[in-house]
């Protein structure tokens, strides 16, 4: 089965938040995208909300800076036009903490014109047993 166009961009956007590269993670989305992620996380829950690349870059800079990605599996990738969801899963490690954990993260995404519009994230960590005894 051959890859469309969605697989490709959502491809690209992994290799770009794996290898920490900003401005290749950022080429993804059109300028006034909508941008959710959440989650739980051993102590609290986290979310982001953003509308607009001037919102969400400072917000993925900061993510990227502070969490590396490694191990990083896309599990599934479902296209429906253009709807994506894509189930995936990496090694989450806070450069704050030390701590490395597992976890697992769901994108929903609206595609239009061959970049994100829409981006949902929910995540949630696997397995504390690499957490070192630290939150990520």
């Amino acid at each position: 089965m051959g890859c469309t166009q969605p697989d490709h961009l959502l491809q690209d956007l992994y290799a770009a938040r794996l290898s920490g590269d900003l401005d290749g993670a950022c080429r993804a989305f059109a300028a006034d995208a909508k941008f959710q992620i959440a989650g739980a996380s051993e102590t609290s829950p986290v979310g982001i909300n953003a509308a607009g690349m001037k919102e969400f870059r400072p917000l993925l800079a900061l993510m990227i800076k502070t969490f590396k990605l490694g191990a990083l599996t896309i599990r599934t990738i479902s296209v429906e036009g253009e709807h994506v969801t894509v189930h995936w899963e990496a090694n989450v490690h806070s450069r704050i903490t030390g701590a490395t954990v597992h976890t697992e993260m769901i994108d929903i995404v609206e595609v239009r014109d061959g970049l994100i519009v829409n981006f949902n994230e929910v995540f949630h960590p696997l397995d504390r047993s690499s957490n070192k005894g630290g939150q990520v």
